[in-house]
């Protein structure tokens, strides 16, 4: 497959200045994310667009963020929700929650709560750029009439016991909206890790109210998290793939395999290196009807079953392809230290690769328990990371791995 986009999307995409000189071509190449910021909004402005967004039927917003730029996108409002929203309701392990009615509560980074209490206060005619002093109130941070943010600290690992006593009990109003105390938890995997470490130090596990289905996505989930969760909750446990440009792509079943979810949408693999079974995802998509995107490379990667670029044998999102780690034998993605990291100790909670220009390395962990590994594990955790990177690496126990400004947690930190 060579990626060329069908004459129908040719069609659709032939007025926007961005794609006129490969309409004139008759081929398009990747389009990369410097392409889509210059002469932002011009190279997509049409008359249709320009009515849409005088209409508020188009929005600008700023796509999110670990460690790379913010990129500014045109879409429809509430465009990413209703993508979640449908697959939601499409699911086959979680599809009931939704059709019963119940509450959804999304745990995760702070900038999305504050995100939405802006929004909530220009509605009322405040100032929508104002951070109150005050904790805002449940209302401020509801979404809509079936969504709301719990989340008020950048830091997850730093919460005390009040915030707490008070994510659970918002937790459990929005159980107490069902009657059978059903409700959706939408999350960080991190962000909930940290939730149930922190309910079982306080001795807040008992009231801890259990979901009825649960959805991860916003970042990478690392396989001990997500295994440390099926632990504490007796529920189908999802994973999405999307992003704030495209929507949702894929989304994994209960059992952890990958399905695609590809409507208006199609996808091509490109590999990041020759002969690396890491591969770029580049994807078509006419799903945002103001800023169609044709072979849009997403910066994200992904490996496939059997190595080869086929996007229906994908099983695993592995990170994104600006954190690529350079090494010897070819580049290392977030996911590879990942499995690593899990096959010697499911003790592991966060980890962070800390590399110089050197041929040494660190990697900083912490535990679930808060315990450093013992002498033999940590010997293992050090020879598979090394095997890895092609550098000499030290594992150190740290008490707390700070996270990013963004809210997620970089895997990768490269010191000049």
């Amino acid at each position: 497959m060579d990626g060329q986009p069908t004459p129908d999307i040719v069609d659709r995409v032939r007025d926007i200045p961005v794609y006129r000189t490969s309409v004139e071509r008759g081929h398009f190449p990747v389009l990369e994310k410097p392409e889509i910021a210059r002469g932002f909004p011009g190279n997509w402005m049409t008359p249709r667009l320009a009515r849409a967004l005088e209409a508020g039927d188009a929005e600008y917003v700023l796509s999110t963020g670990t460690n790379h730029a913010r990129m500014q996108i045109i879409r429809p409002p509430y465009f990413l929700l209703r993508s979640y929203y449908r697959l939601w309701s499409e699911h086959p392990d979680i599809s009931a929650t939704w059709h019963e009615g119940c509450r959804r509560v999304s745990l995760t980074t702070v900038l999305a709560t504050e995100h939405v209490a802006r929004v909530n206060a220009k509605k009322r005619g405040a100032e929508p750029d104002a951070v109150p002093d005050t904790v805002p109130a449940l209302e401020e941070r509801r979404l809509d009439d079936r969504t709301f943010y719990v989340n008020l600290r950048l830091d997850p690992a730093l919460w005390e016991r009040d915030e707490t006593e008070r994510m659970l009990a918002e937790m459990r109003t929005a159980a107490a909206a069902h009657p059978h105390g059903r409700y959706h938890l939408d999350c960080s995997a991190a962000h909930l890790a940290h939730l149930v470490r922190k309910a079982r130090q306080f001795g807040l596990w008992d009231v801890f109210p259990r979901p009825a289905s649960i959805i991860h996505a916003y970042e990478y989930a690392p396989r001990n998290v997500r295994h440390y969760l099926r632990e504490h909750f007796d529920c189908p446990i999802v994973d999405l793939f999307g992003s704030t440009e495209l929507g949702y792509l894929y989304y994994s079943d209960r059992n952890g395999r990958y399905r695609p979810w590809l409507e208006d949408m199609s996808v091509e693999l490109i590999p990041v290196a020759p002969g690396s079974g890491i591969h770029s995802l580049i994807v078509t998509s006419v799903r945002n009807p103001y800023m169609p995107l044709v072979r849009y490379r997403s910066g994200d990667c992904v490996r496939t079953a059997d190595g080869s670029p086929d996007p229906e044998r994908i099983v695993s999102f592995c990170g994104r392809e600006k954190e690529l780690l350079p090494t010897p034998a070819g580049p290392v993605a977030q996911a590879d230290l990942d499995e690593r990291v899990a096959d010697v100790s499911p003790r592991v909670f966060l980890h962070q690769l800390r590399t110089g220009g050197g041929t040494v390395c660190e990697l900083a962990y912490t535990t679930f328990d808060g315990e450093p590994l013992d002498a033999a594990a940590t010997a293992a955790l050090e020879e598979a990371v090394t095997g890895l990177t092609g550098r000499r690496c030290t594992a150190a126990h740290r008490e707390h791995l700070p996270i990013g400004k963004s809210g997620k947690y970089a895997w990768l930190a490269t010191d000049a």
